[in-house]
């Protein structure tokens, strides 16, 4: 009698050899080198980008905005360089998304200052009378949690020490707080004066922002 004649010994061995094909095909790939693409200009998420990066997540931003330039000229000439994968090297999860409710984000680092993203963030519809995002103005009030910043960067593995991650955060809060900072007037304006000395949401957001695509445009610049 063949194995085609024992219907439960062929169930059992058609599943083990499908799992072993599943195994060395999917799984055994993602931790291959040559499938974790890395580039000395793509820098891990400071402890102010990471916090700004966990509340675009928790407002749902990334159910409008897609984070990922697709290879089309039509896409290429709105947005700039397209995707690549080393970029997404620090991104746990991806937020590539699929719907373009609103523009993709992918490369709006350093497109625009401060003080546009801190007025944007406030009054979508003050820059574009048409938009249909809803004003996040008030996330200039909450201030900032930062009690688990370093236990965050160090659960994704990005190589700071606990000094690292308060220094990161001081010099950030130095920046934003001066009196010479370029975007003080907008910040100022959205700002409770007794969270002006201090870190807020809408700090962390707006340099969470200005790091998209930052590192790939000065890698397509080294080249």
């Amino acid at each position: 009698m063949g194995i085609n004649s024992k219907p439960v010994v062929f169930a059992v061995l058609s599943a083990a050899v499908i799992l072993v094909g599943t195994v060395v095909t999917v799984f055994v790939p993602l931790f291959m080198p040559s499938t974790q693409p890395a580039s000395p200009y793509v820098k891990p998420y400071t402890a102010v980008e990471l916090e700004g990066r966990d509340i675009y997540m928790r407002e749902g931003c990334n159910n409008c905005h897609t984070q990922t330039v697709r290879p089309l000229r039509t896409e290429v000439l709105r947005y700039g360089e397209y995707s690549k994968p080393e970029e997404f090297a620090y991104d746990r999860p991806f937020l590539w998304g699929s719907r373009r409710t609103g523009p993709d984000l992918a490369r709006i680092g350093g497109k625009y200052p401060d003080s546009w993203h801190y007025s944007h963030m406030e009054s979508p519809q003050r820059l574009f009378q048409k938009s249909n995002m809803p004003p996040y103005g008030w996330m200039a009030m909450n201030r900032l949690d930062i009690s688990n910043s370093f236990r965050k960067t160090s659960i994704l593995k990005y190589g700071y020490s606990e000094s690292d991650v308060k220094n990161q955060i001081d010099e950030y809060r130095a920046t934003v707080t001066s009196d010479s900072y370029p975007s003080k007037e907008s910040r100022d304006k959205i700002t409770p004066p007794e969270l002006r000395k201090d870190l807020t949401e809408m700090d962390a957001m707006v340099a969470y922002l200005q790091k998209l695509g930052r590192d790939v445009k000065n890698m397509e610049a080294a080249k």
